[in-house]
């Protein structure tokens, strides 16, 4: 049996520390590159994008390649703009509570690192999307990556027209979906991208709502009216989710007609709805809190009823 001495013993640890310092660091960075792009973000995104070409196939038994192409694409380009989002925003991100850990704002991670990464994932995502899948899709993924970007990201701190205009590529999804299984435009693409359309309303300014403390902070103005947290800004926080309940049922009118889907859908809108009273009488932060939940909740479950 070898013995060793003590300098293979010094030796060897050294090697045991310095692995397990690789280990934590390629950790470490995993984490900041999955909190750069917004990872679990980006799942919500690729599950609607999901959604909708499997709304628009019947068979899926043939097409797995396809769904492959979707979903990494679909999670470049998402990542991509969350990532763009952070690098332009990096100086505004430390002054909020609630961003100021990120890895750009916190000193962990240069803005270069950032830009390479988001570029390297937009252009192979755009090119998954276009080549993989068909040229609309591909076009479809580019202008919610420049709409996000370039227009969206600077109006935030401009007015609540940023909520409006950020609403048009966190709509496309669904419809991108769609249209990847189908490679052509139409009625039913439309109305699946109106629904997430204006859920987003409600979403955004249950959001807004619990950081507009935090946002105040950075010069961003999002709320539905420059009264801020109050009956106002409630009230279209209520009227959105009102309006959401019919134009939710579109899907299904113009396709199945189930009676059935529609009265889930609708009651899933109910209920969406009765969180959204909630803050408009009581226009408390919880209640927001609960609102926010309420639209992550909502939207994948009427999503996987459309599929039913």
């Amino acid at each position: 049996m070898r013995h060793f001495g003590p300098a293979e013993y010094i030796c060897n640890s050294r090697m045991k520390a310095r692995s397990a310092s690789i280990a934590i660091s390629l950790k470490s960075k995993i984490t900041d590159y999955a909190q750069l792009t917004k990872m679990r973000l980006a799942s919500l995104v690729v599950f609607s994008a999901l959604t909708g070409y499997f709304f628009a196939v019947d068979i899926v038994d043939a097409v797995w390649l396809e769904i492959l192409f979707l979903v990494v694409g679909g999670f470049m380009v998402t990542g991509s703009s969350n990532a763009f989002n952070q690098i332009i925003e990096r100086d505004f991100d430390k002054l909020m509570k609630r961003t100021a850990d990120r890895p750009i704002p916190d000193g962990r991670m240069e803005a270069t690192e950032a830009f390479m990464l988001a570029g390297l994932l937009g252009i192979t995502g755009v090119i998954i999307l276009w080549f993989g899948l068909n040229p609309l899709s591909g076009l479809l993924g580019t202008l919610a990556l420049i709409l996000y970007v370039a227009v969206y990201t600077p109006l935030k701190r401009k007015g609540p027209i940023a909520v409006f205009v950020g609403a048009f590529p966190g709509a496309i999804p669904p419809m991108l979906g769609y249209v990847a299984a189908t490679n052509d435009f139409g009625l039913i693409p439309g109305v699946l991208f109106a629904t997430q359309f204006i859920w987003q309303f409600p979403h955004f300014w249950a959001i807004a709502w619990k950081a507009d403390d935090d946002y105040t902070k950075a010069g961003f103005r999002l709320m539905p009216s420059a009264s801020g947290k109050s009956t106002t800004s409630a009230f279209y926080i209520l009227i959105y989710t009102i309006f959401l309940i019919p134009i939710s049922l579109f899907p299904i009118i113009f396709t199945t007609g189930s009676a059935l889907v529609m009265t889930l859908v609708a009651l899933a809108g109910l209920g969406f709805t009765w969180y959204a009273i909630l803050l408009f009488y009581s226009k408390s932060d919880s209640a927001a809190l609960k609102l926010m939940f309420a639209s992550f909740v909502y939207l994948p479950i009427v999503q996987l009823l459309y599929l039913i």
